[in-house]
C-alpha cells in the first residue's frame, strides 16, 4: 500500500495570488510532504559551471539522455477519477513574447531546455525540463528522476544544471547552477512514481566569451589577473592550434529575466488539450529511431477521461496523452493553455514514463503525474528560495 500524504487545505478558494504569496511568506512552516535537498554552496556551484563550459562545453556534447528500458515498455490501465485535495487553481505565466507570425507551425516555447547532471554510474546524462515563474525568477521544473539522488537522500544529482534552449553544446542563455531541488516526499522515500516531479532553484546564468591566444599573450594576460579575476577562468590549451583559449566568465542574469516562466496549475479536470514539449533520443522498443535529441520536439492531444496505472512502476494517479515521443523527452513539460503566439501557457504535469498501447513496439502514450496542491506547495518551495550570482 502506498502512503498519501494529506494537504491541509489553504484556505480554500483563495485566489491563486493570495495562495502564492502566503507560500513565499510562510517557507518556514514546511509542509511534510515537501523534501528539499542540500543546499549547493556558491562556490561549489562555481566548480560545477566551470565543469560543464570547460574545453568549450564538451561535457556537454558527450552527455547521453537518461536511458530507460527501451526494449520492454509497459501498457497503461486505467484507474480511475482524479481525486483533488483543494479547489483548482492557477498561477500566470511571465516573460510573455508576442509572435506576429501567421505560420500555423507551433512556436517552441523559450523557457524548455535541457537539465544535465552525472548519475550515480559516474556518467553525463540529460533530460528535458522548462522554467517557470517565481518569486525569484530561477524556478526549473522537471520529473523527479531527472532531480533527485534517491540512493544518496537529500542530494541534488551531481553537477546538475540547466540550459534552455541547449543546442549542440551551445547555451544561448547561459547555463544555470541548480541551488536546490524540491521533490514530494513520496518520491525522495519510496520513490513513488504517481509524485514523478521536481522544482529547483537555480543561480544566475553564467555565459562566455571564448577568444584564442599564443601562449606568451596567455602567460602575458594571466600575470595581469590573478587573485580573484581567476575564480571564473576557464581557459585552455588547444593542441591542434596551439594557441590558448581565453574563457571569459560573466553573469547572464536571471532565469525568468531571459527566457521567462511559464505558469503552473493544479487540480484541473481531465480530457483537456495540452502541449508537450521535450528532447526525444531514445529508439522506440522495435529499435527504430526518428529522433536525434538535438531539437525539441513537441505533441499535442487531450489527455485521459480518467487517471492511469502501471504495474511495472507501480503508478496508480497518472494521466496519459496520446504521443510518440522517446526517452530524452521525460521531464518535458505539459502546457495547458499554451499560446503559440505568447510562448506561454500552464504548467500541468512532466513526462514521466513511455508506453506501448498498441502493443506494436512503439511508444504511442507518455504519462505525467496528476498535479494537486501537494504539487503547488512543493512549487512553492523552490520558488522561494533566493540564489543569484556565481561569478
Amino acid at each position: 500500500m502506498k502512503i498519501k500524504h494529506t494537504l491541509v487545505p489553504l484556505g480554500g478558494g483563495l485566489a491563486a495570488a493570495a495562495l502564492l504569496s502566503a507560500s513565499f511568506a510562510g517557507t518556514a512552516q514546511a509542509q511534510s510532504h515537501v523534501k528539499p535537498s542540500e543546499s549547493v554552496s556558491t562556490t561549489t556551484a562555481q566548480g560545477i559551471a566551470s565543469f560543464w563550459l570547460q574545453n568549450n562545453g564538451a561535457a556537454l556534447q558527450a552527455a547521453t539522455y537518461l536511458e530507460e528500458d527501451t526494449t520492454d515498455v509497459d501498457k497503461l490501465k486505467t484507474t480511475g477519477t482524479a481525486t483533488t485535495d483543494t479547489k483548482a487553481g492557477a498561477v500566470a505565466p511571465t516573460g510573455t513574447t508576442t509572435s506576429s507570425s501567421k505560420s500555423k507551425n507551433v512556436n517552441l516555447p523559450k523557457t524548455v531546455g535541457k537539465v544535465f547532471f552525472v548519475d550515480q554510474d559516474g556518467k553525463n546524462r540529460w533530460c528535458s525540463a522548462s522554467s517557470i515563474q517565481g518569486k525569484y525568477a530561477n524556478v526549473v521544473a522537471t520529473a523527479g528522476h531527472c532531480v533527485y539522488d534517491t540512493a544518496n537522500d537529500e542530494q541534488l544529482m551531481d553537477n546538475w544544471v540547466f540550459v534552455p534552449g541547449y543546442y549542440q553544446g551551445k547555451a544561448p542563455w547561459g547555463i544555470y547552477v541548480g541551488k536546490q531541488a524540491f521533490v514530494h516526499y513520496d518520491y525522495s522515500v519510496y520513490e513513488d512514481y504517481d509524485r514523478d516531479y521536481g522544482f529547483v532553484s537555480v543561480y544566475n546564468g553564467v555565459t562566455v566569451k571564448d577568444s584564442t591566444v599564443t601562449r606568451s599573450e596567455y602567460d602575458s594576460d594571466r600575470s595581469k589577473r590573478r587573485s580573484d579575476d581567476t575564480k571564473g577562468d576557464l581557459s585552455y590549451y588547444d593542441r591542434s592550434s596551439n594557441k590558448y583559449h581565453v574563457v571569459e566568465v560573466a553573469d547572464a542574469g536571471r532565469l525568468g529575466d531571459n527566457v521567462g516562466g511559464q505558469g503552473i496549475s493544479w487540480n484541473q479536470p481531465l480530457k483537456k488539450a495540452h502541449y508537450v514539449f521535450g528532447y526525444p533520443q531514445a529508439a522506440h522498443p522495435d529499435g527504430n529511431k526518428p529522433y536525434t535529441g538535438v531539437t525539441p520536439k513537441w505533441c499535442y492531444g487531450t489527455t485521459t477521461a480518467k487517471t492511469v496505472g502501471s504495474a511495472a512502476k507501480k503508478i496508480e494517479e497518472h494521466v496519459g496523452l496520446k504521443c510518440a515521443m522517446t526517452a530524452g523527452a521525460d521531464g518535458g513539460p505539459w502546457l495547458l493553455k499554451y499560446s503559440s503566439s505568447k510562448r506561454t501557457g500552464y504548467l500541468n504535469g512532466v513526462t514521466s514514463s513511455f508506453y506501448d498501447q498498441d502493443e506494436n513496439d512503439r511508444v504511442d502514450y507518455i504519462s505525467s503525474p496528476y498535479f494537486d496542491a501537494e504539487t503547488y506547495s512543493v512549487y512553492t518551495s523552490a520558488a522561494a528560495v533566493w540564489s543569484g550570482k556565481l561569478f
